[in-house]
């Protein structure tokens, strides 16, 4: 599957980002860590969009999260390939090589080995946030039974009705949707089939979905701050997240 327009639109964000590069699992992880107490059995794992770590704005949400008292992770889902940051302005990038070289078999063991060794270390509850490509990623860990808790902003890559059935039937873990009105990779239709599968107590752990009208794919990470109503959702949406994972931060 190859990449829509609004995943490499955006704008970069300022800021000076606060966390370190650190090996987990032999993976380049960027890791964000709480100045004061926190849970050190508990993660956030940050699953990131296409431009992965090198973007400024994922590094700088990664920090906000820890300054909501989780020890974060973004682990390199793309082994030093994520999309270059001049990708935000380019229509000549060849999206559909590049979404060859980063299929499920490449990112599985990257995940996969940052959830062990983080289990190795004693954390046992890991929260994932998905953005965008790091949708697919949060539904394997909550498919595995790996993580306690998903959230997913603007998710793609996930086949609908299909992938939303199984996490009905497979996963434990509660699932907060952060969506919003342009979205090509789950538009208003996969939004109103994620409602009638999982709402309405169909999925006994927990479902919540976020609208952000105004906002389109890829507002939870690379939204116009200068819009009014792009601006209220990437921080609602993260509001959300963030009161999510601390609803049920004791399973």
């Amino acid at each position: 599957m190859s990449l829509c327009d609004d995943c490499v639109n955006g704008v970069r964000h300022e800021g000076e980002p606060e966390g370190k590069i650190e090996k987990i699992g032999g993976v380049e992880s960027y890791v964000g860590t709480p100045t004061g107490d926190y849970s050190k059995d508990k993660v956030v794992l940050f699953l990131s969009d296409v431009f992965g770590i090198p973007l400024v704005n994922n590094k700088l949400l990664v920090d906000d999260f820890a300054r909501n008292g989780f020890r974060t992770i973004m682990p390199d889902l793309f082994q030093g390939d994520a999309l270059p940051e001049d990708a935000l302005n380019r229509q000549d990038f060849d999206r559909a090589a590049w979404s060859a070289r980063h299929t499920p078999e490449t990112w599985i063991p990257v995940v996969d080995a940052v959830v062990a060794a983080l289990q190795a270390e004693g954390v046992t509850w890991i929260g994932t946030t998905g953005y965008c490509f790091g949708a697919p990623p949060a539904w394997h860990l909550a498919l595995k039974g790996a993580s306690k808790v998903t959230v997913v902003s603007h998710p793609s890559r996930l086949a609908i009705p299909k992938d939303l059935e199984e996490y009905r039937d497979r996963a434990k873990a509660p699932l907060l949707i952060n969506s919003c009105e342009v979205d090509r990779a789950f538009p208003l239709e996969a939004q109103a089939k994620a409602d009638e599968i999982l709402g309405g107590g169909k999925f006994a752990p927990g479902y919540e979905r976020t609208y952000w009208e105004g906002c389109n794919h890829g507002f939870a990470v690379r939204g116009d701050m200068s819009n009014p109503k792009v601006k209220a959702g990437k921080e609602g949406a993260f509001a959300a997240t963030v009161k999510f994972f601390k609803k049920y931060q004791d399973l």
